[in-house]
């Protein structure tokens, strides 16, 4: 092969080189600013906070259970990766949550599942599908309380059902968790 030839090659093995490295630093920059934006409400005063990871989810799997119910729990809890739920009445701290969810959410590519508005709360709920239409690998939902209503920042990841999550907000009590069936009925 002649010197330029060579010269050439090498120019595009390392062009292609440098932007597969720009790629995997952009995408774990983008992984990881979910986390970067619920570490800030995490530890707050004025906001209630559920964090359960995976290694938690983990532990819960190996549970033993003998009902249908809490085997459908057992199998789902085996597919998640984190739950974040961040909680307020707070009307400061309930703009900050909101203007950082609408932020994540159009860096995250997330796609609106669903909006509500009813009795002084709007629901916005966000999702990241997976292989096929109906699997998750992120959901994201943002309750707007108004007046007396709180609040709520939820992220679950993982790699789920849509319908499966009325048996986690079920057994787990989550907040929101009634919005969220009504979600995975539609």
């Amino acid at each position: 092969m002649n010197p330029i030839m060579k010269t050439n090659v090498n120019a595009s093995v390392m062009l292609i080189q440098k932007r597969f490295a720009l790629w995997i630093v952009l995408f774990a920059v983008n992984c990881m600013s979910a986390q970067s934006i619920f570490e800030k409400f995490d530890n707050q005063d004025d906001i209630r906070a559920v964090i359960v990871n995976k290694k938690m989810f983990a532990l819960m799997g190996k549970m033993e259970v003998k009902d249908k119910d809490g085997q459908q729990f057992l199998n789902l809890i085996k597919k998640l990766d984190n739950l974040r739920v961040f909680v307020t009445s707070n009307d400061k701290r309930a703009n900050e949550m909101k203007a950082e969810a609408m932020k994540y959410i159009k860096t995250a590519s997330l796609d609106e599942l669903m909006r509500i508005a009813e009795k002084g709360k709007s629901v916005r709920i966000y999702v990241r599908s997976g292989a096929n239409e109906s699997q998750v690998k992120e959901l994201l939902m943002f309750i707007e309380g108004a007046g007396k209503e709180e609040s709520v920042l939820m992220s679950l990841t993982g790699s789920f059902e849509l319908d499966e999550l009325t048996t986690l907000t079920e057994k787990m009590n989550i907040p929101g968790g009634d919005v969220l069936r009504k979600a995975s009925k539609k």
